[in-house]
């Protein structure tokens, strides 16, 4: 069981992982054993090397700047990661609103150059920005005044 909680250290020392995915690896290292695994992860986490807060935050800044996600894709990711809403409401505040608007708008405003001929333009792109997880209205918003231009 050293052997792996080692491993499991060296990992998590490396990069951030959520309590789940930790739990994964070790159930695969320990052969099923479900016991053995939540004392390894247990003590992963009483010794800071898991923290599902610290993971959300940075998952969430990430995927919001480097792959342009929105607040309800990036709320999703993080659900099915088993981390607890009041954790991924934490995370998301972090993100600048400000930003997200602009990396919208610059998102469409790309889509829209590849589309604008297009008869189904405006479903297209409304489909395209719900995809990314951003919010209905204000995907409608930007592309309504994109639409007009």
């Amino acid at each position: 069981m050293t052997r792996t909680s080692d491993r499991l250290r060296r990992l998590c020392s490396r990069r951030e992982y959520c309590r789940s995915d930790v739990m994964k690896k070790a159930l695969d290292a320990l052969d099923g054993d479900r016991n053995a695994a939540e004392q390894v992860v247990q003590a992963l986490v009483d010794e800071k090397y898991v923290d599902d807060l610290r993971y959300a935050s940075a998952f969430a800044r990430d995927k919001a700047s480097l792959a342009g996600w929105g607040e309800v894709k990036i709320r999703y990711m993080l659900g099915t990661k088993g981390i607890s809403k009041d954790i991924i409401n934490m995370a998301l505040e972090e993100i600048d609103a400000g930003k997200a608007q602009s990396r919208l708008e610059k998102l469409l405003e790309t889509k829209y150059r590849t589309l604008k001929d297009d008869p189904q333009c405006r479903l297209k792109m409304l489909r395209f920005a719900l995809g990314r997880g951003y919010g209905y209205d204000e995907v409608t918003d930007v592309v309504e005044r994109l639409m007009r231009k």
